[in-house]
């Protein structure tokens, strides 16, 4: 019994190292011990301790045990049901973690309505609260009280929560307003391959922010009397690197320009809520971006961030690829008209209601049936833009619905290095996706899915991707370790099983 519980353990380990695209070398240097013994780890003939496998979970940021549960959270898929009914969006992901960073702008009050109740919200708030943040769940967990103190006690950072996502990089504009210097942790999230934070500094160098990077950590020095003396340039149309630059600028007294700005739907509700603080921002929605800063904050501010187009893009996918008919209400329009022009052009039949306000007032939102449809490669290669071009992180849907249509598609996905591999996973399913090279990846239809069980991908879109494609394939599917969907999905599982999936979580270690 022991020796078949080691090599269960082993063959965890083994399926993240691989997915992480390490090899036994590398993860052996980064656990100081000897390739052999991650060898015999792998294999299951070494004992290991519970110490051990959280050592090797948090070098692989995969969670191989979670102390205090059974183990790591896992999915099992029973495919060919079709959906039916309707399912809400829920609020954006990438807002509510830019709507956090940002609360540390103000000393009063901040009520943040219906967040997401995600991995990546929990790992911020656990890093807000190491630094005296109080923070508290209200109106029944459903909104978010944020309470600043006086000082923040930065040196009392809880790092290993801060590595576990990437939006801790957006501490750097608040931060750089009140302290001269402090230290940030490396910043962690989804493995997608190389992004260095040199955008970031390009910005916030104009407001006299340096930065040292060692021993896995951000060493930074603030010199207050450097300030922009003329427009920032963005070196790229980044969504975080904007933000960043945008909360730099609301506490810069005077008026910072920023250009070749993001106007992506979670940089368009950071503006929102800078307004509600009283910080003035011209051009939102294009890629100039005027900040009339304000050298204190310390308002009681009530704010809605908007449904997630990522989610809504899900939701639309699942749909898809299983053949049904769903309603998926409350879609912000703005931020998927390319999504659904090129899915019309592919033969998907589905139709929206009249424009409606969401509850922050500005965000269009619409409500999207969609149905069982014959659809057909496009002519066209699928590929991302800066908004108003295809999301980024929608791209990946793309692979699952070009399974679904006859003909081939190629899905560009020149962003990130690593997330085109990811999509291949699809392959053991069924899918004949074929690997161009890192970027680029031909996707051949119609697929005749086919259960299998696998481990999650370590990118969050991807391994959305792969539970579609499981919920298609006739027959039992198990996607393994799951925490990268938690990141940055509200219970996705039940939420899908409300209308009519069948996806079952358990734990098995």
């Amino acid at each position: 019994m022991e020796d078949d519980y080691l090599a269960r353990i082993g063959k965890l380990i083994r399926d993240a190292r691989q997915h992480r695209g390490w090899t036994q070398t590398q993860l052996a240097e980064a656990l100081a011990t000897s390739q052999s013994a991650v060898n015999r780890i792998e294999r299951g003939n070494q004992n290991i301790s519970l110490e051990m496998i959280a050592r090797i979970g948090e070098a692989l940021d995969s969670e191989i045990v979670s102390l205090g549960y059974a183990g790591p959270m896992h999915l099992r898929v029973v495919g060919g049901r079709r959906l039916s009914g309707s399912i809400d969006v829920k609020t954006s992901k990438n807002a509510c973690v830019a709507l956090l960073c940002a609360s540390l702008l103000n000393r009063g009050r901040t009520v943040l309505r219906r967040v997401a109740r995600i991995e990546e919200v929990f790992r911020l708030l656990e890093v807000l609260n190491s630094i005296g943040v109080r923070t508290r769940w209200i109106n029944d967990g459903v909104d978010l009280e944020i309470l600043p103190p006086a000082q923040l006690d930065l040196e009392a950072i809880d790092a290993d929560a801060a590595r576990r996502t990437r939006s801790i990089i957006m501490f750097l504009g608040p931060l750089l307003h009140r302290t001269d210097r402090f230290t940030l942790p490396y910043a962690g999230g989804c493995d997608l391959g190389t992004r260095t934070i040199e955008p970031h500094m390009i910005a916030l160098r104009r407001f006299g922010l340096d930065i040292a990077a060692t021993d896995g950590l951000y060493h930074a020095q603030v010199d207050h009397k450097v300030r922009p003396d003329r427009p920032i340039v963005l070196t790229e149309r980044g969504d975080t690197v904007t933000e960043n630059a945008l909360l730099a600028a609301a506490r810069h007294e005077g008026t910072t320009v920023i250009r070749n700005a993001s106007s992506n739907y979670m940089v368009q509700d950071l503006c929102f809520f800078l307004e509600a603080l009283g910080v003035k921002v011209d051009g939102v929605g294009t890629t100039t971006l005027t900040v009339h800063g304000v050298p204190e904050i310390d308002v009681d501010v009530d704010y809605s961030p908007s449904e997630d187009p990522v989610e809504a893009m899900s939701l639309l996918a699942a749909a898809v690829v299983t053949e049904s008919e769903l309603t998926i209400r409350r879609v912000p329009i703005e931020f998927l008209e390319i999504e659904l022009a090129v899915l019309e052009e592919m033969g998907v039949d589905c139709d929206r209601t009249t424009e409606y306000a969401a509850d922050n007032g500005r965000t269009r939102l619409v409500d999207l049936t969609v149905r069982p449809s014959k659809l057909e490669a496009p002519i066209d290669k699928i590929h991302p833009m800066p908004f108003p071009g295809l999301n980024i992180d929608n791209v990946p849907f793309f692979a699952a619905i070009a399974a679904a249509a006859h003909g081939k598609t190629l899905i560009h996905d020149w962003v990130y290095d690593n997330r085109a591999i990811y999509l291949t996973d699809l392959n053991r399913l069924g899918g004949r996706l074929q690997l161009l090279d890192p970027h680029r990846v031909l996707v051949e239809g119609p697929t005749r899915w086919r259960a299998a069980e696998m481990m999650c991908p370590p990118a969050l879109r991807p391994a959305v991707v792969v539970l579609l494609a499981m919920m298609a394939a006739e027959g039992t599917s198990v996607l393994r370790n799951v925490y990268v969907i938690n990141r940055g999905y509200e219970e996705l599982a039940e939420r899908l099983n409300s209308v009519g999936a069948q996806i079952e979580i358990f734990r098995d270690i």
